[in-house]
């Protein structure tokens, strides 16, 4: 029955594996004995692989390939091919959103809210995986087999809640909003999830989402985060720990019969 849930010798790709969140994913992932290919925008040294990721460097490797460039995805699977062979796992984690601490245009109410942000938001976030998706999810197709693991938010499945942010305004004294794009972007996963799910299932691809809620990055007021604790069922925020375990359990054959589904992990944010 363990090893149902083995990824051991399986090849991985995670974009954007040098986040928070992509280097959990590539941690958990080369611990438990997968091969991972992080595409990343930017290079990044053996050294630099050694210090952020101790004792799993033989396991981890680094391709520059920005997720909205076909052509350097196309170049960086090449390579990966010609290294380890056709990735088994694709986890679509690259992703970006409007900066709390960023201009008022960026956090600006929906009516005047720039194209420009919207734009770049969306051309990473569901732009982006669709390219990825492409590039990599053919290739598996053409094995018969894998799985694709796309990275959402809560925010894919119900609007931000506009009074988490309230105190922004009343301590600035200028407007805060919780833009719209990210939202669009992570609900855009949803359906993007389920049409590749259906396209390729008889090619042996499977396709996932997994929701995911607040997680402790330090990054938050203090505000915020005793008003999203007020509406989280748990409590608390999540572990960043916490997140590995869905990611390898997807790109394992105890998934094998999962396609198309949707994994909420968020403290019981959406329940309410």
């Amino acid at each position: 029955m363990t090893n149902l849930f083995s990824v051991e010798g399986r090849v991985a790709v995670v974009t954007g594996g040098l986040g928070q969140l992509g280097t959990e994913f590539t941690r958990s992932l080369a611990a438990a004995g997968a091969k991972v290919a992080v595409y990343s925008r930017r290079p990044f040294s053996r050294v630099q692989v050694a210090e952020k990721w101790p004792g799993l460097e033989d396991n981890i490797r680094i391709y520059v390939a920005d997720v909205t460039d076909k052509a350097a995805l196309e170049a960086a699977t090449a390579a990966l091919e010609a290294d380890w062979g056709v990735p088994h796992i694709l986890v679509n984690n690259a992703g970006i959103d409007s900066k709390p601490d960023g201009g008022a245009e960026q956090n600006a109410p929906f009516e005047v809210y720039p194209q420009k942000f919207w734009d770049e938001i969306i051309n990473v976030n569901l732009t982006g995986v669709m390219l990825t998706s492409q590039v990599i999810g053919s290739r598996m197709a053409a094995e018969g087999r894998g799985s694709i693991i796309m990275v959402g938010s809560m925010y894919g499945m119900v609007s931000p809640n506009q009074a988490l942010y309230a105190y922004r305004e009343e301590r600035d004294g200028k407007p805060f909003v919780k833009a719209v794009s990210y939202a669009a972007s992570k609900s855009g996963l949803l359906n993007l999830t389920r049409y590749l799910a259906t396209y390729w299932a008889k090619k042996g691809v499977r396709t996932n989402l997994v929701t995911f809620g607040g997680v402790k990055t330090g990054s938050f007021d203090r505000e915020f985060i005793d008003n999203f604790l007020q509406r989280v069922p748990m409590g608390r925020q999540a572990e960043i720990e916490e997140f590995g375990g869905v990611v390898q359990f997807l790109g394992s054959d105890a998934s094998s019969y999962m396609t198309g589904a949707n994994l909420v992990l968020d403290g019981g944010f959406t329940a309410w």
